[in-house]
């Protein structure tokens, strides 16, 4: 049990980091890193979703999940600038909480970046076979699809999938400013949408602004009200965390990550508010609740079709740079749980050319290779927000610990009202964990029952 409870000294840590990975990337890379992450097909769906459950105060469930997600982020860029090595929430649970603490963390953090990976990816064969058909080249149904709708394996999804890995091993700081460059392209869609459809802003569009209410609760059998909302907004949100994973490959870590963290949630906070607040000021919410695509439907009606074009193409370049940040994430998860012995020892090596860990980026590449390919994502894809969930109430507990054990060390960056921004973090994140369906809390426990065998058999290897 003394094992399971072992703590890795941070001046171990902090050591490793330092001859780890090679340090390319400056804060802008990272602030793209955590945009290219959380922007993706989220706003572009989830306006239409959070107004059906919320109404116009839609605008204050995306308000009240970036708020929450401010917290924990808060507890990330504090964290992360004091430990400025790879491996996010897993590295800062080994430190603060103990071996058998971090594994259930990375663990969880393995299947949030796996599915999510994954279910971009599938998704942007989607996207892409529509495109191909509107060409008049359609791709035949088993190339297209997994076993689970009526294909034999979704090429596509693998296609992406295997190019961003490409682009990761060529080297850290290229794949970087090209994620720059495609961030841009979809934030300027996005300013698009909101400079086309503000134009048409009228205040009358927010009455009733709350018709449903604040608190979660049935209408004919599906949760609706403000927070009911915000439960499913939330998890348009996440992706910043992969910023943490890059503190190895961070020039100026103790500055440059907090200001990645920080940075990235604020400016995908508001244009989110930003969306939301044209989205329904443009028209009544009743016109595109139920739209697959309510930024471009919202569009069409105000007579801006070749705008809503835009808007979807736009779509389709988002997908690559949230698949990159992902992977890049738990690429470097795998690594530091490989460096530290909790995964074979030999994914754990470095390119001397690239300086990037080529071996487990392509291991890593397989697996959510094959997942995309043969899995049916669509009955298991919430399971990442549990796994996120998780790892946000543990880098906030971390903060807490070391603000008990250790408050004199030093801290480049310092949340301020720690004990109330850290107990907000993880009061607000149980709160949309237990809002999850029954069958996700179920499966998320069943996957971490597994974690724990697997840790149990590698820990019983390890001392042989």
């Amino acid at each position: 049990m003394s094992r399971w409870m072992k703590r890795k000294d941070l001046a171990v840590v902090v050591g490793a980091g330092q001859r780890g990975l090679l340090p390319t990337l400056s804060w802008w890379h990272l602030v793209a890193l955590g945009v290219g992450g959380v922007v993706g097909t989220g706003i572009y769906t989830l306006v239409g979703v959070g107004a059906n459950l919320a109404g116009p105060a839609v605008v204050l469930s995306f308000f009240i999940a970036g708020l929450i997600c401010v917290c924990a982020a808060l507890c990330y860029a504090e964290v992360a600038a004091m430990i400025p090595a790879s491996g996010s929430a897993y590295t800062y649970s080994y430190v603060a909480l103990g071996e058998i603490f971090a594994w259930v963390v990375g663990w969880s953090l393995i299947l949030e970046y796996s599915l999510v990976v994954s279910a971009v990816a599938v998704g942007w064969s989607g996207y892409v076979g529509g495109f191909l058909i509107s060409l008049g080249i359609p791709l035949p149904v088993w190339l297209s699809a997994g076993p689970y709708a009526g294909g034999l394996i979704n090429l596509p999804a693998m296609f992406i999938i295997a190019v961003v890995a490409g682009l990761l091993s060529v080297g850290t700081r290229e794949s970087a400013n090209l994620n720059v460059a495609l961030v841009v392209v979809k934030l300027a869609a996005l300013a698009l949408f909101i400079a086309l459809a503000g134009a048409h802003f009228n205040l009358s569009a927010f009455h009733p602004f709350i018709p449903y209410g604040f608190v979660s609760h049935e209408v004919a059998g599906t949760p609706h009200g403000v927070m009911a909302a915000a439960a499913i907004i939330f998890f348009a949100f996440y992706g910043f965390d992969a910023i943490s994973t890059a503190s190895e490959e961070a020039r100026n870590p103790s500055r440059d990550i907090p200001i990645g963290i920080v940075g990235s949630l604020a400016v995908c906070t508001l244009i989110y508010i930003g969306v939301a607040a044209a989205a329904v000021g443009s028209m009544p919410y009743t016109e595109y609740a139920h739209s697959a695509e309510p930024l471009a439907l919202i569009l069409r009606k105000l007579g801006s079709g070749e705008a809503a074009v835009i808007i979807g193409a736009a779509a389709v370049v988002a997908l690559p740079t949230v698949i990159l940040a992902f992977l890049y994430g738990q690429s470097r998860i795998f690594f530091v749980m490989a460096r530290d012995g909790l995964l074979p020892r030999a994914l754990a090596t470095i390119n001397p050319r690239t300086g990037t860990p080529i071996r487990i980026t392509w291991v890593t590449a397989v697996i959510v290779g094959v997942l995309a390919a043969v899995v049916p994502l669509d009955q298991i894809a919430a399971l990442a927000n549990a796994g996120t969930l998780l790892a946000f109430m543990a880098v906030a507990l971390c903060l807490l610990v070391f603000r008990i054990r250790d408050p004199l060390r030093h801290r480049p960056f310092r949340a301020k009202a720690s004990w109330l921004i850290a107990p907000a973090a993880i009061l607000g994140c149980l709160y949309l964990f237990i809002s999850l369906p029954q069958r996700t809390q179920l499966l998320f426990a069943c996957w971490n029952v597994l974690g724990l065998v697997v840790y149990l058999v590698t820990a019983r290897v390890k001392r042989q």
